[in-house]
């Protein structure tokens, strides 16, 4: 893992940490966290939002987590966006016990969004005539 860049980030690495390898990046002003190459979670205003998909959605709103917004500018006006990460319970921000099943919701959620997504492919390349070799058709004897 990379230098860490505050305390904050460095509490969550180590409260999703049993989950497996935490990699953390730097985006949108806060940062994001990886579990094993996984996008689970971010910071953004010193708090932890986890992934959350239809599955698990009505559980972190059982515990009275919210949904990280952010402000879109559309047509002149300003909506506020509901994203799919919600913040962490309180309770479990104490400690990587308490952060576990929390944290495997969201690593399952973001496992089963990466399932339904399509994999990107490769363009499929044309063959091109060898250098030095005619661009003719072989001719018939």
């Amino acid at each position: 893992m990379a230098a860490v860049p505050n305390e904050f980030v460095a509490h969550c690495c180590e409260l999703l940490a049993p989950l497996g390898a935490v990699r953390t990046r730097r985006m949108f002003g806060g940062h994001g966290f990886y579990v094993d190459d996984v996008f689970i979670a971010l910071i953004s205003a010193e708090r932890l939002y986890l992934k959350a998909d239809e599955v698990t959605r009505s559980t972190f709103e059982a515990a009275g987590c919210t949904p990280f917004t952010f402000e879109k500018a559309r047509g002149g006006s300003v909506e506020s966006v509901a994203t799919s990460y919600f913040s962490a319970p309180e309770d479990a921000m104490e400690s990587p016990p308490l952060m576990q099943p929390w944290a495997r919701l969201a690593l399952a959620a973001a496992l089963r969004a990466r399932a339904t997504k399509p994999r990107a492919t490769s363009p499929v390349r044309k063959a091109r005539p060898r250098k030095g070799s005619s661009a003719k058709a072989p001719t018939k004897l």
